[in-house]
């Protein structure tokens, strides 16, 4: 079943329900294991940009998760260096730690974890464990499978998008993010793995 893992994690009651052994989740991981640092920066920015609406439509007073992503965003095209832009991050983590809702902390870690993408592409992957956490924590045990397979393919299409169009729009970019000599950090962790 695709989602025996998940269903598994609920019984344990753990806080993440997905993760890179996920069956669920494998097209996806293998398409971002071969795009380039820009892009996954470039999907997962912008798909948090629906998971920061969706958290501030509750909770419209706190401001860190879009300080986050504004910073990484600033971060990512060389305007600020990584220590402000490591601030907002782990000050969107601790908005998980602050409310009582684990439905919205979980969109607050997948913000963070977006925002920490610039820095490593393995952290894109926290997004979309935390998204789809908080999908089946708003839509319940038995009605979450299709909101989570609607919602994995928006990431397959949002990331089929940017893979062709990333570098067409000639962005300004951070130096680090212009080497494209530098593996694919997400596809040398599941080498590793594999070893």
């Amino acid at each position: 079943m695709m989602f025996s893992d998940v269903e598994i994690k609920l019984k344990k009651k753990n806080k993440i329900l997905f993760s890179r052994d996920s069956e669920c989740l494998q097209e996806l991981i293998k398409l971002i294991q071969i795009q380039n640092h820009r892009t996954i920066v470039m999907w997962a920015l912008d798909c948090a940009v629906l998971t920061l609406a969706n958290f501030e439509g509750k909770y419209f007073e706190e401001h860190r998760p879009r300080k986050c992503l504004n910073l990484c965003e600033e971060w990512a095209r060389g305007k600020i260096k990584m220590p402000i832009a490591k601030q907002a991050i782990l000050d969107s983590h601790a908005v998980a730690k602050e409310i009582e809702d684990s439905e919205y902390a979980a969109l607050c870690h997948a913000i963070g974890h977006a925002g920490a993408t610039v820095h490593v592409e393995t952290h894109a992957i926290g997004l979309v464990f935390y998204e789809l956490t908080s999908i089946v924590l708003k839509y319940g045990n038995d009605n979450y499978a299709k909101p989570v397979s609607d919602k994995i393919e928006y990431y397959i299409k949002r990331l089929l998008y940017w893979q062709k169009n990333t570098d067409k729009l000639e962005l300004e970019w951070a130096n680090f993010l212009l080497d494209d000599t530098r593996p694919n950090k997400e596809k040398l962790l599941s080498e590793k793995q594999k070893l």
